[in-house]
């Protein structure tokens, strides 16, 4: 056999191991986004099942990421030390498993300490997965891997929110949600078997003295800092939003079931479309000049739904939902590249911006709705907009797509 063949077939295994790497991260993606947002359709049912108001309703959401945001700062540092797989591979088992015991919780206390356990279980997987992305993935390919991860996501985002608005409406929400789990468990044995091992992970075991250092190096860098305020400003619209849309489809002029209303989660296919198209485009051309356009698209779908006019309302929110998932895809590639070292640190912070966006501004959200109804609701995500768009625009003038040295 010649060298030349030998080189090739071992580029045949590389890109042979690439492919089981995108697909199992994708039902990680899909998996995290399915346990962790099928509870936004049963928000009405909540409020009306337990007496609660549509903010305190949204808590099974927004406490789940508050919780979650913050745990994400520890699991990039844990997974560091232990294993990028592993670390994935118990957080996804342990919050399956939680989901199969919220359908059994009797009371609405019960039902927010399972939602808030699964914060921390849930923290296992989105950071230590971008770490493993940019440790196991080629340069040219890295955008285009990242934005398939997201786009499991985004598809586990509407399954989720479908299968339960139907299974909920024909059967109840705990028995929808006892299925959820059960499939959320299944895939989840995928990820395990379907994952290949790391092949440049080096196990690292920072004291407390370089966590800080790199902490400090990269909270000094503004680019970082900037990107973790996207993060925040493009997850707060977007579960903003769709925390209340349910809402206004279920009053007047709409009046729509449950299962109609589980049905404008269909419009999560332009974000699957979406993350992998615009993250190659990032990889091409730069996160810099990509970066800025999808803000835009995200306020320009918000102000389609204003109107009462049901085309409109869904056309906009697929606008949104598109501009979303790419910007996300688009901001959380920068920040993985643009850290040299301690990814999974840079990573986490970034995640705990983005889910503090949507735990914070989440049920913030409900407040402008209760007081000013679904105009509110777009005033305060079109102010997040506008703000995501000044802040994109500065970085393309400044630049700064060069990677930096985080100090170990």
């Amino acid at each position: 056999m010649s060298a030349h063949a030998g080189l090739e077939e071992g580029v045949g295994v590389d890109l042979a191991t690439d492919r089981k790497a995108s697909r199992a991260l994708f039902a990680a993606g899909f998996t995290v986004f399915a346990l962790l947002y099928f509870v936004q359709s049963l928000l009405p049912i909540f409020a009306a099942e337990f007496h609660v108001s549509p903010a305190e309703s949204s808590l099974t959401l927004s406490g789940t990421t508050g919780v979650m945001g913050i745990a994400l700062l520890l699991s990039g540092i844990v997974s560091d030390g232990v294993g990028r797989k592993r670390i994935m591979v118990i957080s996804l088992v342990s919050s399956s498993l939680l989901t199969i015991a919220m359908a059994f919780v009797p009371g609405w206390g019960g039902i927010l300490g399972l939602r808030i356990l699964m914060g921390l279980t849930l923290s296992g997987v989105q950071g230590v997965a971008m770490a493993y992305l940019a440790e196991e993935s080629d340069t040219r390919t890295f955008g285009t891997s990242l934005g398939l991860f997201i786009s499991g996501s985004a598809i586990g985002g509407m399954v989720g929110r479908l299968a339960i608005s139907a299974l909920a409406d024909h059967f109840g929400w705990r028995a929808a949600t006892a299925v959820m789990g059960l499939l959320a468990l299944a895939a989840s044995i995928y990820f395990w078997r379907t994952l290949p091992a790391s092949r440049n992970f080096v196990r690292t075991t920072p004291g407390i003295r370089a966590l800080m250092r790199g902490f400090a190096s990269i909270l000094r860098d503004r680019v970082f800092l900037l990107l973790f305020a996207v993060g925040f400003l493009l997850m707060g619209s977007f579960v903003t939003t769709y925390n209340y849309i349910t809402f206004r489809l279920l009053e007047p002029p709409f009046s729509l079931s449950h299962t109609v209303v589980g049905l404008v989660f269909l419009v999560y296919l332009t974000g699957i479309v979406g993350s992998p198209l615009i993250g190659g485009l990032s990889s091409r051309m730069g996160p810099a000049r990509v970066l800025w356009a999808m803000p835009v698209l995200v306020l320009a779908g918000l102000l389609l739904t204003l109107p009462d006019a049901w085309p409109l309302v869904l056309l906009g929110l697929a606008i949104l939902t598109f501009g979303f998932f790419s910007g996300h895809s688009v901001a959380s590639g920068w920040v993985s590249r643009r850290a040299s070292q301690n990814r999974a640190l840079a990573a986490s912070l970034y995640l705990f911006a983005y889910y503090q966006g949507s735990s914070l501004l989440g049920t913030t959200g409900g407040v402008f709705w209760q007081t000013w109804s679904w105009a509110g609701v777009c005033g305060l995500t079109a102010a997040l907009a506008l703000t995501c768009i000044a802040i994109a625009l500065y970085l393309r003038a400044r630049g700064g797509d060069l990677p930096v040295k985080i100090t170990p």
